[in-house]
């Protein structure tokens, strides 16, 4: 097999030059930093462990770790607590999506100091859950009403936060008009000719779309850097102004649509989708209770676009806050299988995925769960593994050139 720095660069090679030394430096930053920043090798290295065929086919969000699930404002207006990533989206084994997350529940508890006996109790936990939530076949939801412990608290945060108040914190409150905050961290000047086409794409798009956000004008536009994974895109922010609702302001990301990185190595047949970003947003739509604000695509100079409402990046769970707070612990695992689960029976039966009744069957079983649960604990040691190559190739300079 390749070296760890060859498959790094390799995969990372078609990034924005100029922004793939950042996603680096944030995958120093810790074993579940890089966990995140580095989906293709776990599905690489899952890829080569023959899958049983007893496992489902069903649509999983692909990038599935405790940080991918968050609360949101939907289409609605209403707040939710949902899986909120589906960069990597595919039609695939069951096994795949919750061999992820729970060994994402092992580097994440690593990461944190937090005992290994709790994390095997959570992972437990987790695919009792699921199993259950399955076996039942009715997909769930959590909102303000439904949601207990921390999970609630951030939905009443969410729920309370006016779109004005978000937008003001990205702005500039130096410049004489609206405009975003350039702090060279999360938000980037853009070149004036870029920056003239984006805002007019933009304000072509609001003038023709029949939702709400008809009565706004977009005033400025930025580079946006967030996430982990997902640094190195073409990635905008953009600043609209209502011309009614006395000055009201709204933010909206628009983020470049790139293949899966599970395509090379899922050997499930996919969809012919029209673009990448329409795949993101087709599974979105039917994985989630309710998806996002503004949720389309578009096209900019010949990419495709995932295109909705900006929302916080403030809004997951602090696992740091509640590591010593067990029942809390317990209630936000517990949601996150419930949730899990509920996405795949939500868009079971949808273009070959399991249907419910198959999903229901397979929630039965146990018997699956205990190899799972091997292969995440001996997984996250090798993620801890790479996680300290990956840090001394990087000081020693490996990354330094070009991808």
């Amino acid at each position: 097999m390749k070296k760890l720095a060859d498959r790094i660069k390799e995969f990372n090679k078609d990034l924005l030059p100029d922004m793939i030394q950042l996603k680096y430096k944030a995958m120093l930053e810790s074993p579940f930093r890089f966990f995140r920043g580095t989906c293709h090798l776990f599905y690489e290295d899952f890829a080569s462990i023959k899958t049983s065929p007893d496992f489902p086919l069903t649509w999983i969000c692909g990038d599935l770790h405790l940080e991918n699930f968050g609360s949101f404002k939907g289409n609605n207006r209403m707040v939710y607590f949902d899986l909120n990533d589906f960069d990597e989206s595919s039609l695939a084994f069951v096994n795949w999506e919750i061999s992820r997350v729970i060994t994402s529940i092992f580097v994440a508890f690593d990461t944190l100091k937090i005992k290994s006996s709790e994390a095997t109790e959570m992972a437990k936990l987790f695919l009792e859950t699921y199993s259950r939530t399955l076996s039942l076949g009715k997909a769930r939801y959590i909102d303000p009403r439904t949601a207990e412990g921390v999970v609630k608290l951030f939905l009443k945060t969410v729920k309370d936060r006016k779109e004005k108040k978000l937008a003001i914190k990205q702005i500039d409150s130096k410049s004489r008009r609206y405009k975003i905050k350039i702090d060279n961290k999360t938000h980037f000047e853009l070149e004036k000719g870029l920056k003239k086409d984006l805002i007019q794409h933009l304000s072509d798009w609001v003038k023709k779309t029949k939702e709400w956000p008809n009565h706004y004008k977009v005033i400025d536009a930025a580079f946006r850097v967030v996430g982990t994974g997902s640094i190195g895109l073409k990635r905008y922010l953009f600043l609209l102004q209502s011309i009614k609702n006395d000055g009201g302001l709204l933010l909206m990301d628009m983020k470049q649509g790139v293949k899966s990185s599970l395509a090379p190595y899922n050997p499930v047949p996919q969809p012919n989708w029209d673009s990448q970003a329409t795949r993101v947003i087709s599974v979105k739509y039917r994985m989630q209770n309710i998806s996002p604000a503004l949720l389309s695509t578009t096209v900019f100079k010949d990419n495709a676009y995932v295109l909705q409402e900006m929302q916080s990046t403030a809004d997951k769970i602090n696992f740091a806050s509640i590591d010593d707070q067990y029942q809390c612990l317990k209630q936000v695992i517990t949601d996150m299988a419930v949730l899990t689960a509920s996405a795949q029976i939500r868009s079971g039966g949808i273009q070959k995925s399991a249907t419910i009744d198959e999903l229901m069957a397979f929630g039965k079983r146990t018997n699956w769960q205990e190899p799972l649960l091997k292969y995440a604990i001996k997984y996250a040691k090798q993620v801890k593994k790479d996680y300290n190559q990956f840090k001394s190739d990087y000081n020693s300079g490996v990354y330094s050139t070009p991808a």
